[in-house]
């Protein structure tokens, strides 16, 4: 009885191993917003890491967040560190290329509360008078990640924090073009 037991468990393992080992290694997540500025606006807010704290999602929560700075003021080369609460974790973004008014791409660094990697890009588009602004974050994921998107869907994970900061952000350009 114990020998079946363990071949059961034994064989339920083997089959969590093969579904995790199957899962994309790649994850995306993107979200979109309208604000009614031109471009260079829009971009300005974004392509300075010093303006980030007025509109990103995550210096919300926690106040007592401590930054730092290096590189030039904007564009590639700026760097933003930071080290917060278990909500905000640990970690760096740099811009790697910036096109005035067209994209911010940046290296984001997670140190805690897990270490990763991935790539963030802003991409903005004249609609009009407006701007179609197109936040997404990228990355792989390695096979203690993939185990862990079984269960937590990076999409739902990231994806509300965007909305939140894509809605701050035009708050945050509405009131500077007034």
């Amino acid at each position: 009885m114990l020998k079946k037991i363990l071949i059961g468990i034994a064989a339920v393992i083997v089959i969590f191993l093969i579904i995790v080992a199957m899962q994309p290694a790649q994850y995306r997540v993107v979200r979109n917003a309208t604000i009614p500025a031109p471009p260079a606006v829009v971009f300005e807010h974004v392509n300075d890491l010093h303006k980030w704290d007025a509109w990103s999602p995550w210096a919300k929560l926690d106040p007592a967040m401590k930054t730092t700075f290096e590189g030039p003021q904007a564009g590639t080369g700026a760097a933003y560190s930071w080290v917060g609460n278990k909500q905000v974790g640990e970690g760096k973004m740099s811009i790697t290329e910036s096109r005035a008014n067209e994209l911010v791409r940046l290296k984001l660094e997670f140190i805690k509360p897990f270490a990763s990697t991935a790539t963030t890009e802003f991409t903005f588009k004249p609609e009009g008078e407006q701007t179609s602004v197109t936040w997404s974050m990228s990355g792989d994921k390695n096979f203690l990640s993939k185990a862990f998107c079984l269960f937590m869907n990076m999409d739902k994970m990231v994806g509300g924090d965007f909305e939140k900061g894509l809605a701050s952000l035009k708050s945050v350009v509405q009131v500077a073009a007034k």
